[in-house]
């Protein structure tokens, strides 16, 4: 055990360091609850001191703040170094990536998404709102929309929209097992494909509802109370 640890103590870069705390942390907070985890337990399970996670992090809530954001936020490595192929391509691969995240991460995941769930805390809102921005940024990446101006505003909002249901399925996968990651993959491309193609064209700008048939020409020429 004594070899062991000293083994996990080896020199590090400081961020290779930064990462192993936070492994540590995202393993301890997912497994367990927030108030029965402490920096002790961290620096433990990260086989170091707890000077030196409090050195990196201060404390343990800016310590948990930081394992949530990272768990929410999508890595710039699940668009990364796609191919310069078609949106389905590219799209199918990042959900695989990001699935691959999730399901190594299962409980923290669990955990990160259930605080969203809660609300008041406004610190944790503002990872939430940052996680569906960036995730937003990425699908455009793997889309190829990213130089869209025309409705770009709504086509964010569907993007950011759409997560809410990314959030939902994954516990339909991971907690009731009504789903299983193939499903999953297929459900989360294909819809994402649906709404950049088919419902991101089709919205007006100039119409206040989007269920109201375009006004024809007779339409436009009479008013409501025209004799007919």
């Amino acid at each position: 055990m004594g070899v062991q640890r000293q083994a996990r103590r080896r020199r590090m870069e400081p961020d290779a360091r930064r990462a192993e705390i936070l492994g540590a942390a995202r393993g301890l907070f997912g497994a367990r609850s927030y108030g029965t985890v402490s920096l002790t337990d961290i620096a433990a399970e990260a086989g170091v001191t707890r000077a030196l996670v409090s050195h990196y992090f201060g404390g343990k809530r800016q310590l948990y703040l930081e394992v949530v954001r990272q768990m929410m936020v999508v890595p710039a490595s699940v668009s990364a170094r796609l191919p310069p192929t078609g949106a389905e391509e590219r799209v199918a691969i990042c959900v695989d990536r990001w699935l691959e995240v999730v399901e190594r991460n299962r409980e923290m995941w669990l955990s990160a998404i259930g605080l969203e769930a809660l609300g008041d805390d406004p610190e944790i809102d503002r990872i939430m709102l940052e996680a569906d921005e960036i995730a937003t940024d990425r699908i455009l990446e793997a889309v190829m929309m990213t130089d869209v101006t025309d409705g770009r505003q709504k086509l964010r909002a569907m993007i950011r929209a759409h997560s809410g249901m990314l959030k939902a399925a994954s516990r339909e996968w991971l907690v009731r097992g009504t789903l299983s990651r193939g499903d999953l993959h297929v459900m989360l491309t294909r819809t994402v494909l649906h709404l950049v193609h088919t419902v991101f064209p089709a919205l007006r700008d100039d119409r206040e509802d989007p269920w109201a048939p375009a006004p024809g020409p007779a339409q436009e020429r009479e008013g409501p109370y025209t004799d007919s």
